[in-house]
């Protein structure tokens, strides 16, 4: 294509807006366009290395097709949403589609040689980058037809979200990288959940879920651990503070028409009474039309089975329905449809996590003074709990960290 047409071709876009606003393309388009109508040489020179300097930090390649390829599939446009929804496409909006990626496709046939031409420049100076010829159009589509499991936008590389201060969502750049098999002892707890989310993300039924009991049991690395094994078949996290919770209906407007599922996880639930939270958790719970969606459930962990924080004053309080009152609040962790329940090791299953824990790690140390060291260590925590038992095998790693010319096992 000449210069003239790739000119037209930026001019064209429509669905891929975004993309062509974002610093590579923009910058792309730039340099095009001198190329028409500057007889600057330093002005041209000058716009063809702020592409490829933008290309550079975009893309760890140096590669513009493996650009594209990226910026499509994060691409959040009309067109995915509409095929996210299952609506029917306007024929008009389908020719536009097919247009762009063929333009598209055609920047992936550019080389550093054309595009020095172009513009005239001293190809022995000027910085060059790599470009990986693709059919645009048949990878686009193909990503259409697995949008419901792979998702798009920012969805389609991140598995877990946080909620910023207005209620939107920011997809989490490093996630917490634990995986069920990590996780010694639990396992009929971790069942449960399981079957749960895959229910979930099957179309079933599913449950709102509350893992409760004592602190270090590995509530929540569970259900971290069962969305990093299953994010590829469709399931996302959003982690929400207990402060947020009056933004929940934000949070559910903004994935309602999502094809993918949606845990709202709230970590370390608890409430005080009279809390601006417990309303707004109620009303979720309970399938408030202004808060549910049936894409998504909440996981709730929390020291706490009834979740609320009680005192002696507030059930000897003056109020004329004191009973209601101490229902009230203690009845909102029966609204989960499914309680799961963890309780501190007894030493058989503390000393089997520790041994497991051990072998994962390449500590091969004699029997008896593992066990003794464990218990001593948990003496030390406030008593056993799979977080002790970590944190027992993490501290003997650091202590006997083999040097390069020592052997990769560790001893104790």
């Amino acid at each position: 294509m000449e210069i003239a047409g790739l000119a037209q071709g930026f001019a064209s876009v429509v669905l891929f807006e975004r993309m062509i606003q974002a610093p590579v393309l923009r910058a792309l388009q730039t340099y095009l366009s001198l190329c028409q109508t500057s007889s600057d040489l330093s002005l041209r020179t000058a716009a063809y290395s702020r592409f490829v300097s933008a290309l550079y930090r975009a893309q760890a390649d140096a590669d513009l097709g493996k650009y594209l390829q990226h910026e499509l599939e994060e691409d959040d446009n009309v067109y995915v949403r509409q095929k996210a929804a299952g609506n029917n496409v306007p024929a008009v909006m389908q020719a536009a589609l097919e247009q762009e990626l063929s333009f598209f496709s055609v920047l992936t046939t550019l080389t550093c040689a054309q595009l020095q031409e172009a513009g005239t420049l001293d190809s022995t100076n000027a910085a060059r980058f790599d470009n990986t010829q693709t059919d645009l159009c048949s990878f686009y589509h193909e990503l259409m037809s697995q949008v419901k499991t792979k998702g798009f936008g920012m969805f389609a590389h991140c598995r877990m979200f946080q909620v910023d201060v207005e209620g939107k969502l920011v997809a989490v750049p490093v996630c917490d990288p634990v995986t069920l098999p990590e996780l010694v002892g639990y396992e009929a707890q971790r069942k449960e959940v399981w079957d749960n989310t895959v229910a979930l993300l099957d179309g079933l039924p599913a449950a709102n879920v509350l893992l409760c009991g004592d602190a270090g049991t590995g509530k929540s690395s569970t259900v971290k651990a069962i969305v990093n094994g299953l994010w590829q078949k469709g399931l996302r996290l959003i982690e929400l503070r207990k402060e947020q919770l009056p933004l929940l209906p934000r949070v559910m407007e903004q994935i309602a028409h999502n094809p993918l599922k949606f845990i709202i996880f709230i970590d370390d639930l608890s409430f005080a009474q009279q809390d601006d939270g417990f309303g707004a958790l109620k009303a979720m719970l309970e399938g408030s039309a202004a808060a549910k969606t049936p894409n998504a459930v909440i996981y709730a962990t929390s020291n706490r089975r009834h979740i609320v924080r009680e005192s002696f004053s507030a059930r000897q309080g003056d109020d004329v329905h004191r009973n209601d009152t101490i229902e009230e609040m203690i009845s909102l962790s029966a609204r989960f449809g499914l309680s799961v329940l963890f309780v501190k090791p007894d030493k058989a299953l503390y000393l089997h996590i520790v041994s497991q824990l051990a072998k994962a790690n390449g500590l091969h140390c004699d029997e008896n003074t593992l066990t003794t060291g464990a218990e001593a260590f948990a003496l030390g925590r406030g008593g056993r709990s799979a977080r002790a038992a970590k944190q027992y095998v993490d501290s003997l790693l650091r202590q006997e960290r083999p040097t390069k010319e020592e052997e990769t096992t560790t001893s104790c």
